[in-house]
């Protein structure tokens, strides 16, 4: 990378749009395939940037990491679940095979992301495509998340409305006036069991980046929330074999 311009270009400009180096190296094997000076592990972007002596890279990029260690460790997580008393909950064992193997669009996975001050985003991902979107609401009470629910997901096409998997928080007491507004069947999760929906987990800790925890949610519009989710599905995933969501996304469709 330090005698290769066009390839250290590249990885800078992709660490400057928070891509992490794991995503920059499927991304340049996917765009350059036949090119190998294009290609590089992401253990050599990690390298470059924590081993300042060569200056290969700007030591600026650091902060555009998801994690701003230092030094790189084992990644730990930390899952929320509210508890609240929900009436006529559906099993997700009763979801349909169809949102299990995500071979058909329009099944999602949702939650609260929570910041300081009592505030709150929903966040949704779309299981077949990892595709986010990023909901503000005033608060955590049932009728302000199944509001906001209501008013986004009705939007969408039909072929994207097809059901929402959620945690047994109370935010979702109201899940039955959602699903009559929208036709959208809501599954629960098992008890203290988020891992079952794991897409929408997983993009909790992405998001992360973007809102530390003690962030105070509420100061960030829809606009803003609209170009963080932009951000995110334009960003490579691993699952995805380092495919876009929002590229997934529309392959899937067509």
């Amino acid at each position: 990378m330090a005698r290769h311009a066009p390839l250290r270009w590249r990885v800078a400009q992709k660490l400057a749009q928070q891509w992490s180096p794991e995503q920059i190296a499927g991304w340049l094997k996917r765009q350059f395939p036949t090119d190998p000076a294009m290609q590089l592990s992401h253990e050599t972007i990690y390298r470059s940037l924590f081993v300042q002596t060569r200056g290969v890279l700007k030591k600026e990029l650091m902060a555009h990491l998801r994690t701003k260690r230092q030094l790189r460790q084992a990644k730990g997580g930390v899952t929320w679940s509210g508890v609240g008393q929900i009436v006529d909950t559906v099993s997700i064992r009763e979801r349909p095979a169809e949102a299990e193997d995500r071979a058909v669009p329009g099944h999602w996975e949702g939650d609260l992301l929570c910041g300081s001050n009592h505030s709150y985003i929903v966040t949704l991902v779309e299981r077949a495509s990892r595709f986010a979107m990023l909901l503000k609401v005033p608060g955590s009470d049932t009728a302000s998340v199944v509001a906001a629910l209501t008013k986004h997901i009705g939007r969408l096409p039909a072929e994207l409305r097809r059901s929402l998997t959620w945690d047994r928080g109370h935010e979702m007491a109201a899940h039955k006036a959602f699903t009559v507004a929208t036709d959208v069947q809501v599954y629960f999760c098992d008890p203290r069991s988020p891992w079952q929906r794991g897409s929408n987990e997983n993009t909790n800790g992405l998001l992360r980046q973007y809102f530390p925890r003690g962030t105070d949610l509420a100061q960030f519009s829809q606009a803003h929330l609209n170009r963080i989710a932009l951000r995110l599905n334009q960003r490579p995933r691993k699952t995805l074999g380092f495919e876009c969501p929002a590229d997934r996304l529309n392959s899937v469709l067509q």
